[in-house]
């Protein structure tokens, strides 16, 4: 199974870290590839340790967590907060856009969530 998770509310972060932890628990590590695309106000959560704490977690069991780099953008310009890319964990992978990073798993075959 592939699953590609996608996040774009700050609120739903532990909604989404519960779906994906029972996923591995139900599917198991090694059956289940999960990726997950956090873009919009969800990269918030990139600034809060204990959210990173649980996807260090999760991305030891295999999990991929991927940010969208306009969102980090979007995020600083708005003046709220802003996230050097350079400083990021080195468990997350910055794209472009995360649209885009949603088109190509799914046309690689991986079923779409939003929690």
């Amino acid at each position: 199974m592939k699953v590609i998770f996608h996040i774009n509310e700050f609120e739903k972060w532990e909604t989404l870290l519960g779906n994906i932890t029972n996923l591995l628990k139900d599917g198991g590590d090694e059956a289940v590839k999960v990726r997950v695309l956090m873009n919009g106000p969800s990269v918030k959560a990139l600034s809060d340790e204990t959210l990173l704490q649980r996807m260090r977690e999760l991305s030891d069991k295999g999990v991929r967590f991927t940010v969208c780099r306009n969102s980090l953008k979007a995020l600083c310009g708005s003046g709220e907060l802003c996230i050097d890319e350079k400083n990021l964990p080195e468990f997350l992978t910055v794209v472009p856009a995360g649209v885009t990073e949603l088109i190509k798993r799914q046309t690689e075959g991986y079923a779409y969530i939003k929690p």
